[in-house]
Order: structure tokens, then C-alpha cells, then sequence
């Protein structure tokens, strides 16, 4: 995966004081590694995006600090309706943003997984101008 010159120490700067979050984001970064060979990866303030042919999905951190956990969030061409999605808005027609939050390493399944390969293909197909693939 391309990551920045900068990246690990923006990663340790962004997860500063929560170690657990930072563990949880590294088995994610490995997972996605694994099956997006092709990724990139950049820290920003707010998120950690990565990106194939343009953005396909987030992780950022719970609004309270006391929340424990990662919230990994990724587009689709649809809703979602499975319980684990904690919100899904549709900024606009026929792209849903899913918001999954993730406290366990066992939750980075191939169920979230394979939500955002589907992340991954509806991006390059929306870039690609094809709409819904």
C-alpha cells in the first residue's frame, strides 16, 4: 500500500492516547493491504482515507473521546441495511455513506471486508463514468 514519507508518525500523532484504537487501525490497515494491494493511504486531520481510484473508505474515530474503537466508513450505490451499519446517509442520489464502528479485531471480518471491495469497485466504476457497477 503507498503510504506518505510522514505516515507513521502522523498515525502515532492522530491515535495519540488511544492505544486501542491504534491497534484496532493497524489489523484494518493490514486487511486492506492484503486485498487492495493497489491502495493508498493518507492521515488527515479528521480521517484516515484510502484511496484506489479515488476515495473508497475511512476510518476515524468515535466524536467521544471516551468512546472506545474505530468507525470505518465507505460508499456504496446502495443502503446498507445491516445492524452493524450504525449510519448510512445519502449525500447525494445513489451514493450511501456507511458508518460501521469497529471495537474488536474479530469485527474486521470478511463481511465488512467485502463491503468495501464493493467500496472499491463502485468507486473505479463511478470514476470510470459507469455509474452503479
Amino acid at each position: 500500500m503507498e503510504r506518505p514519507e510522514h505516515y507513521e508518525s502522523d498515525l502515532l500523532f492522530f491515535f495519540d492516547g488511544r492505544p486501542e484504537a491504534l491497534a484496532l487501525y493497524r489489523a484494518l490497515a493490514e486487511r486492506v493491504e492484503a486485498a487492495f494491494p493497489g491502495a493508498a493511504v493518507k492521515v488527515q486531520k479528521s480521517q484516515i482515507s484510502f484511496y484506489g481510484e479515488g476515495l473508497f473508505a475511512m476510518a476515524s474515530l468515535p466524536r467521544r473521546k471516551r468512546d472506545p474503537g474505530l468507525v470505518v466508513s465507505f460508499g456504496l450505490g446502495r443502503r446498507e441495511p445491516s445492524p452493524r451499519v450504525g449510519v448510512a446517509v445519502e449525500p447525494y442520489p445513489g451514493r450511501w455513506t456507511h458508518h460501521v464502528t469497529v471495537t474488536r479485531a474479530d469485527e474486521l471480518d470478511d463481511e465488512l471486508l467485502g463491503w468495501l471491495r464493493e467500496a472499491w469497485d463502485f468507486c473505479a466504476a463511478k470514476r470510470r463514468g459507469q455509474g452503479r457497477p
